[in-house]
This record gives C-alpha cells, structure tokens and sequence, in this order.
C-alpha cells in the first residue's frame, strides 16, 4: 500500500514538473540569472526531506505501538 501510494505521488510530480517546464515566468528567469533559484530549489527540497521523514519515524513509532497493543 506504501509503495503504491509513494509511485502514484511520485508520478504526479514529474507530471506536473513536466508541464510546468512548458512557461517560463519572468521571475523565475531573473531569479536563475542571479543564482538564487537554486537557493530556493535547495531550500524547498530540504523542507520536503524533513517532512518525509518525519512521516517515516512517525509510521514506525505508530507500527510500534500496534504491535505492543496486540
């Protein structure tokens, strides 16, 4: 069930990384051509690392617990 899960919002996201390459705002050029777009990317992908691991250590200690209960 985890890994479906996982594949599905995986597969969303390159589908929506793929469309969205399509448009380039005017921000996001501006941002590339001072270097700080990679500064943003390098922030974002650390916020979503924390938050899935998070959701990792959180599932186990859950699994834990049923275990003890059973």
């Amino acid at each position: 069930m985890r890994k479906t899960s996982l594949l599905s919002v995986l597969f969303l996201l390159v589908v929506l990384m793929a469309k969205a390459q399509g448009e380039a705002p005017e921000m996001a050029d501006k941002m590339r051509a001072e270097g700080k777009i990679y500064v943003v990317v390098l922030v974002l992908a650390t916020i979503f690392a924390g938050i899935i691991v998070y959701l990792v250590r959180l599932d186990r200690k859950i699994a834990k617990l049923e275990k003890q209960q059973s």
